[in-house]
């Protein structure tokens, strides 16, 4: 059994690959030792916002009276909300493989095993009592979990954010360890459900890598609902319910019903044979060159694999430049110029492109344009008492750079800004755009006229 191309991973990078790959005529041998869609699909992405859209709504009716709007004695059932979790997600999952179907995509599952390249470049895999060869590999095998070695937690049943995802029980009180994107993620929902949630950071502000003053306004309108903030502390035993932390030689314990660990990913290297290919590495992940290609020229790589972003939305570009390049219909090579990054709390958090703090670091002159949500009729007349920041950073030119955005709906918005850094575009010609009125959108066009 010989492939044009073998896939191995089949979550957003690979199921991607194996659809564009397919539907262009290509033989392709899926390989998947969990369920299609991967982590994203079945742990991360999408049960999270199901999640998170239920406490959303949950919000919303607490908060109906602002509105004229008379809904007492809000209440939720945390069973149905995860059953409507895994029904969203089987939804999804059988939508991927009816894809697969569709475009001819060889799909199997269990755990590949790369054997080997022979002289002429062709790779085998081994899967069960089986083995494949293939002209092209493409290894979209993911990320882990981060599992420090902080004494006792290994004695202590802890929740990843595995275990987050399938709790029947509310928690009266939840420490997480880690006040980066997933940790912020389910901090918010169970807040939002009523748990007392601690959050500890070892940095010096939570949401490392996004803009450092809307992380600092979106910690403090969470702080105002009850959440308590711990930053720049150090977490040196977790003993039960119990959790040490540390700051400035000083140490104390924090009482939790439940510890979630959210300290971050790492790209999966090991347990399929990579080592076999001997591929340049790069950091904690592999070198790919713009067409995502390794050391190996027929071999390519895409998604959390390559180190870049750990986010689902890059892993499906990457793969699509991979393909392009397989067909020979790449025009150009992967851009990073305009990853969006997104925190699905409420109010949402999004930037785009540079932050302040990034050129600063480099040295580089920059200029902000910055106006409050609250400029935004339609803001206003959705968010009552509420706002936000939208802030874009131009270089000298009056290019724009960066785009940050805390307030809803950030998520939907920052792709405006994000097409305006990858086209290079300057403020004049954002401003010279017609939004329609009223948006929300309009805002990003009120902060470049000001």
């Amino acid at each position: 059994m010989k492939y044009d191309l073998a896939i191995i991973g089949g979550g957003p990078a690979g199921y991607t690959a194996a659809e564009r790959a397919g539907a262009a005529g290509l033989f392709v041998a899926l390989f998947e030792k969990n369920a299609l869609g991967g982590v994203c699909l079945n742990e991360g992405c999408i049960p999270t916002k199901t999640l998170l859209y239920s406490a959303k709504v949950y919000d919303a009716i607490k908060g109906a009276s602002k509105y004229g709007i008379g809904a007492e004695n809000a209440s939720f059932d945390l069973p149905k909300i995860i059953a409507r979790k895994n029904k969203v997600v089987k939804k999804l999952v059988a939508g991927i493989k009816l894809k697969m179907t569709e475009n001819n995509v060889t799909t199997i599952t269990g755990e590949a095993l790369i054997k080997g390249r022979s002289a002429d470049g062709t790779i085998t895999i081994g899967c069960g009592e089986e083995t494949y060869d293939a002209d092209r590999l493409l290894i979209c095998t993911g990320s882990e979990t981060i599992i420090p070695p902080i004494p006792g937690l290994s004695e202590t049943e802890y929740w990843t954010s595995r275990e987050a995802l399938q709790t029947k029980e509310l928690p009266a009180s939840l420490i997480v360890i880690g006040g980066g994107v997933i940790g912020m993620e389910f901090a918010s929902f169970f807040n939002s459900l009523g748990s007392e949630v601690h959050v500890v950071e070892m940095l010096d502000e939570i949401l490392p890598g996004m803009d450092k003053e809307l992380s600092a306004l979106l910690r403090a309108e969470y702080a105002k609902r009850g959440m308590k903030f711990y930053l720049g502390h150090k977490v040196t035993a977790v003993n039960g319910q119990e959790v040490t932390v540390e700051k400035d030689g000083e140490s104390f314990a924090i009482q939790g019903e439940k510890v979630l660990l959210s300290v971050g990913r790492r790209p999966v290297t090991k347990g399929f044979g990579l080592d076999t290919l001997a591929v340049e590495p790069l950091r904690n992940g592999v070198k790919v060159n713009e067409f995502m290609q390794t050391s190996l020229p027929n071999v390519y790589a895409a998604g959390d694999i390559t180190g870049f972003s750990l986010l689902a939305h890059t892993a499906v570009s990457e793969a699509e430049t991979a393909v392009k390049h397989i067909l020979d219909k790449a025009r150009e090579g992967m851009s990073y110029r305009a990853i969006p990054g997104i925190v699905y709390t409420n109010p949402e958090i999004a930037g785009v492109g540079a932050t302040e703090e990034q050129l600063q670091a480099e040295g580089k002159t920059y200029a902000v344009k910055k106006i409050p949500m609250a400029f935004s009729g339609r803001f206003v007349a959705e968010n009552e008492m509420g706002n936000g920041i939208c802030k874009l950073i131009l270089a000298e030119d009056g290019t724009i750079i960066g785009a940050h955005l805390l307030g809803n709906p950030a998520s939907e918005l920052i792709i405006i800004a994000g097409i305006a850094i990858e086209q290079k575009t300057k403020a004049d010609q954002l401003a010279s755009f017609v939004f329609p009125h009223p948006t929300v959108g309009e805002i990003l066009k009120e902060a470049v006229t000001l």
